[in-house]
């Protein structure tokens, strides 16, 4: 695994969590599929050049995420490596996209307001600065297990109300069905990786370091005008993208 046991000191960065995040992605590489298991303590810190108590807080910090488990008179075991796969299509819909892949979907309301559109909001919405809009907080989960949050803002003279309404549905879908648009197409998608916050950390479970794929989205009507603008957070250990034309 070329690169694997290249951590970096005097960076800022834990070398717990440089070591986490290096696990981390060999397990969704599939570097340990033959086994189903972590390497041993003493061979990991061998690897990275530290101590095995340096491991043993990167292999805490995983089981925490519930990415592995230690098993007594065994080692550490791989829980779990699968990520659901989230397709962006010209109709991207959350729910449809994770599909078959989970058993129960939730859209949690986190926190609403009314207020008016920065200019980066406006650009994307196609909007005058300061035209009123309605930002949506949301926490999406996947049998139980958080999967991204997202901030969303809304033209507010179009959907007045749709917080209370996604608070009924928990789908962005229906209330904008609800709220007479019965459909809507992806008009742009932008993807990049960053590190967590201390608030996504919290929201999505994560631990300090994991990385996000954030994806900044609008979406129109049939006409073209915009009716959403997100910029979603998603735990890039669960979550994989397809783009499909």
């Amino acid at each position: 695994m070329a690169g694997l046991n290249q951590v970096q000191r005097q960076t800022g960065v834990a070398l717990w969590r440089q070591i986490a995040d290096r696990i981390r992605d060999a397990i969704s590489a599939g570097a340990y599929d033959e086994t189903g298991m972590v390497p041993p303590e003493t061979v990991l810190a061998l690897q990275f050049g530290v101590n095995r108590h340096t491991v043993r807080s990167a292999l805490a910090a995983l089981a925490q995420e519930g990415i592995v488990r230690a098993v007594q008179g065994r080692g550490t075991l791989i829980e779990r490596k699968d990520r659901l796969n989230f397709p962006i299509t010209r109709r991207t819909r959350f729910t449809a996209g994770i599909g078959a892949q989970a058993r129960e979907m939730r859209g949690l309301l986190l926190d609403h307001a009314q207020e008016r559109a920065d200019a980066d909001v406006a650009r994307w919405l196609k909007l005058r600065s300061g035209t009123g809009v309605i930002r949506l907080e949301t926490l999406r989960l996947a049998d139980k297990r958080p999967v991204s949050c997202a901030t969303t803002w809304f033209p507010a003279d179009r959907f007045a109300g749709i917080d209370e309404v996604y608070r009924k549905t928990e789908s962005i879908t229906k209330a904008f069905a609800d709220l007479g648009l019965p459909d809507y197409v992806r008009a742009t998608t932008e993807i990049t990786a960053a590190h967590a916050d201390s608030h996504d950390i919290a929201t999505l479970e994560l631990t300090p370091g994991a990385i996000l794929l954030i994806a900044k989205a609008m979406n129109t009507d049939l006409d073209g005008v915009p009716v959403q603008y997100s910029i979603s957070r998603f735990a890039a250990d669960r979550v994989q993208f397809t783009i499909e034309n």
